[in-house]
């Protein structure tokens, strides 16, 4: 186990570090000059270059990065050129916004995914089997906007059953909390569940070929017995990795449900980071998602060690 970390690990870092130097560099490549929209609408001259002088926006762009680098060794991320607030204290905010909805998503995905695939693959070929298939289909194709601003439509403007946006902190209200995150919830699971419905579903017909399903089958044992303690256990094992990087993904890919739901998470302060030309905003936001997701997908390598027994050997 050691060796499988310390050989992940290798390969975590130097990823990460690509991954900064992706990121300022792409970022460099978008029009305009941040300068001049810092400046305002009259756009002095002399202040214009006051903010290049102050932003370093002249320095050579490997210049850049080593100062930008190193300030982020040191737990630095900068200051907002839009809010003047330590960017630190921002994602300090943000995230534990995004990491609810995700954790909710996955919840939902689970309560959904694992029931239908499992139920599919024990009926398959059945008309219950053909309709989790129509599900999963519908899952990964509607966007999530479309469906976003339908439950909107349909939740909020014609029954008023939910909020149609807006963010209620649970130190404020729970039960707000929980209504106004609910849609959201939804709209970002649904992706995710059918992506586990279709994996549960096609682990759990090679779990039930098994010679020891058959063995048990030969020994009389029930089928829900058969099910429940033989197969199921093991058709979940690369299930577990697969929430584990599909948790990752839904951290990165929360950014259009935030925009339309209005929750101000990491999505949410990205565009606003883009839209601004708050280059350092975006730069933190994207290498922490970066780092997120590399993280969970050590987790997903270190549990699937840990729930197979020969791996472990």
């Amino acid at each position: 186990m050691k060796s499988l970390l310390l050989r992940r690990l290798a390969v975590l870092l130097p990823t990460l570090l690509l991954v900064s130097m992706m990121v300022f560099g792409l970022q460099k490549l978008l029009p305009g000059d941040p300068a001049l929209a810092l400046a305002g609408e009259e756009r002095n001259p002399e202040v214009v270059e006051y903010l290049r002088q102050k932003y370093r926006f002249n320095d050579p762009i490997p210049v850049q990065y080593a100062v930008w680098l190193k300030a982020l060794v040191h737990g630095d991320f900068g200051t907002s050129v839009r809010t003047r607030l330590p960017i630190g204290t921002m994602l300090a905010e943000k995230l534990p916004v995004t990491v609810e909805l995700a954790m909710l998503s996955m919840l939902v995905a689970l309560l959904v995914g694992l029931p239908i695939g499992i139920f599919a693959a024990l009926g398959r070929g059945t008309p219950f089997d053909y309709g989790a298939s129509l599900f999963g289909l519908a899952g990964l194709s509607i966007p999530h906007f479309w469906l976003g601003i339908m439950l909107i439509l349909l939740f909020s403007v014609n029954l008023g059953w939910l909020p149609a946006g807006g963010f209620v902190p649970p130190s404020e209200s729970v039960g707000g909390n929980l209504l106004s995150m609910l849609m959201p919830a939804l709209v970002l699971g649904t992706g995710t569940a059918a992506i586990m419905m279709r994996h549960v579903r096609s682990a759990m017909i090679e779990a039930m070929k098994q010679d020891y399903v058959r063995t048990a089958r030969a020994k009389g044992v029930r089928e829900s017995t058969i099910v429940v303690r033989h197969a199921l256990p093991n058709a979940l094992i690369p299930v577990v990795t697969l929430g584990t990087l599909q948790f990752g993904e839904l951290l990165a890919g929360a950014v259009l449900t935030e925009q339309v739901f209005s929750i101000p998470g990491f999505g949410k302060m990205v565009v606003d980071g883009v839209f601004s030309r708050d280059y350092a905003v975006v730069q933190a936001v994207v290498l922490c998602t970066a780092a997120v997701f590399l993280l969970m997908s050590l987790i997903a390598d270190v549990a699937y060690v840990l729930l197979n027994p020969r791996l472990r050997s």
